[in-house]
């Protein structure tokens, strides 16, 4: 009988959850009107796809009309950062950020680089934290946009935003942010945290792939670099994916009301199999006394080589602390910036946890790291 394969990559997707599924179906068969059609049928779909604006709003603390439906946070980066950048050039075109960010956000500010804007880059400490000092030192006149992320997707650490956007507002900065791993996780607040500008992904709380949003404030103006029609608010035309926005405000909606109850369950999980991770040798946690995402654990082995522990851990599905490209593995971009060394940044390993999850998945899920790590040892020393 094959071992049982335990799923910890909740980071990187989510399944739908069979009620959001529920929720979603009528609407490809059913309620399947376009939303923009001027009779009764479009009427209805128009009706369940702003229930699900509000829903999406509710859960990051915004009003309806701030919430613009995408394919996912990727493209609500590039028209957030192409729509500000576009329409605000005579504001300055310096723009500060951080090595540690997603790729959909430092390579969008890659292509703006090339477009005449000067991108500068924050340090961070070995824990991935913003180096406030650094932070207010790249502060200029001409400093239009801060863009930092609200919690890490790979080491879950989160950034004192709060400060950040204090900071970069005395400057009259715009202060933009990916908050995609946050929310679901942890409270996110958009007004108190003061951010003008944020992405984030249906996917990553058991709604479906394709759909995602774009939080732009009242106050932010962005020009559109999309053309073909005038729907959500003339920045992202086409047709909406009406099952696709249903299922994410519904999705929002459960994240919103078991917030407090999941983040306490995976918090102690979380803490218990560091525990049993920090008892095996030559094993790190990284960040382990910085803020985190109740559900994220990034650990490193040292002396040891990475690839070959990743292909013995083979029961559990987790995210390695690398990248993949052409088949040829990169040490992350992330733990570089942490200042991690290359070989162990090659021997980091993501586990994230989800609703799911149980007591007894951690336990077999410790007991196959501790197997591939003692097995890869073994083969090493022959």
């Amino acid at each position: 009988m094959k071992s049982a394969k335990i799923y910890l990559d909740y980071n990187a997707t989510t399944p739908v959850h069979e009620q959001v599924l529920e929720k979603m179906l009528p609407y490809f068969t059913q309620d399947f009107a376009n939303p923009h059609s001027d009779h009764a049928f479009g009427w209805d779909a128009s009706e369940a796809l702003e229930q699900a604006r509000k829903q999406v709003a509710d859960l990051i603390s915004a009003k309806s009309s701030e919430i613009t439906f995408t394919s996912g946070a990727t493209e609500a980066a590039n028209l957030a950062l192409f729509g500000f950048a576009k329409e605000n050039m005579n504001k300055g075109q310096h723009i500060i950020s951080c090595k540690t960010e997603h790729k959909a956000i430092l390579e969008t500010l890659n292509a703006l680089e090339k477009d005449g804007y000067e991108i500068s880059y924050v340090k961070v400490n070995c824990d991935g934290i913003v180096d406030m000092e650094h932070f207010q030192s790249l502060l200029r006149p001409d400093t239009s946009m801060v863009v930092l992320m609200l919690a890490n997707n790979e080491t879950g650490v989160i950034q004192n935003i709060t400060k950040i956007s204090e900071l970069a507002h005395q400057n009259g900065s715009v202060v933009m942010s990916d908050i995609t791993q946050a929310v679901g996780k942890i409270n996110v607040d958009i007004k108190a945290l003061e951010i003008d500008l944020a992405v984030f992904s249906s996917h990553k709380i058991y709604g479906p792939k394709g759909a995602g949003a774009l939080y732009s404030s009242s106050k932010i103006d962005l020009a559109r670099y999309m053309y073909g029609g005038n729907q959500e608010n003339g920045i992202r035309p086409g047709t909406v994916n009406v099952p696709a926005m249903v299922g994410f405000g519904f999705a929002a909606e459960m994240a919103r009301n078991e917030l407090q109850e999941t983040s306490d369950e995976m918090l102690l999980l979380r803490n218990d199999f560091e525990e049993q991770l920090q008892s095996l040798e030559d094993v790190q946690i990284n960040a382990k006394d910085q803020d985190r995402l109740p559900n994220t654990v990034s650990f490193s082995v040292h002396n040891i080589d990475g690839d070959a522990l990743y292909r013995r851990m083979n029961r559990i599905a987790i995210s390695r602390g690398s990248a993949c490209t052409s088949n040829v593995v990169a040490a992350s971009h992330v733990l570089t910036a942490m200042g991690i060394e290359e070989r162990l940044a090659l021997a980091t390993y993501r586990v994230s946890l989800g609703r799911t999850t149980t007591q007894q998945d951690l336990n077999l899920a410790f007991e196959n790291i501790q197997t591939a790590i003692n097995s890869t040892r073994k083969t090493s020393l022959v």
